[in-house]
């Protein structure tokens, strides 16, 4: 099976494997729709409130931020039940989307960083570690990078 951390890998490592589309055009394709999706938001920080102006399948009205704040969080999607009543309560929410989208990219790089050391998927740790925890550790993997220390 192929591990996941290997799922995007353009060839010659991935041979073998196919995709809906070679591995060149789904770089292009995320590098143009990325590219695209941050260069509005980038418009968004010279011209705060363009993005509800400027023409975008008719969802104009889902990119407007009632604040005028373009760093953070905003707009009827982003409060579409109404949790944030209050000016106040607004805030703690933008705060705790905030906090959240960074602890989960700490999280992810735990990930990334676990699968470079150990060379398997975390699912795979995780079961290795069940079944043997005084062999498989994190002090144990540590060892194993570099010697033993």
């Amino acid at each position: 099976a192929l591990p996941w951390y290997e799922s995007g890998v353009i060839e010659p490592l991935s041979a073998g494997f196919d995709y809906w589309a070679d591995p060149y055009t789904l770089f292009f394709g995320q590098v143009v729709l990325m590219g695209f999706a941050e260069f509005r938001r980038w418009g968004d920080y010279d011209n705060p409130g363009s993005l509800s102006k400027q023409w975008f399948l008719g969802m104009e009205p889902i990119f407007a931020n009632e604040n005028g704040d373009s760093k953070y969080p905003g707009g009827p999607m982003f409060n579409m039940f109404s949790l944030g009543q209050t000016e106040e309560g607004l805030k703690t929410l933008k705060d705790k989307e905030i906090s959240n989208g960074r602890l989960a990219m700490m999280a992810m790089l735990g990930v990334f960083v676990q699968s470079f050391v150990t060379g398997t998927t975390p699912v795979t740790n995780l079961i290795d570690h069940l079944s043997d925890p005084m062999h498989n550790n994190i002090l144990v993997s540590f060892g194993n990078i570099g010697g033993s220390f």
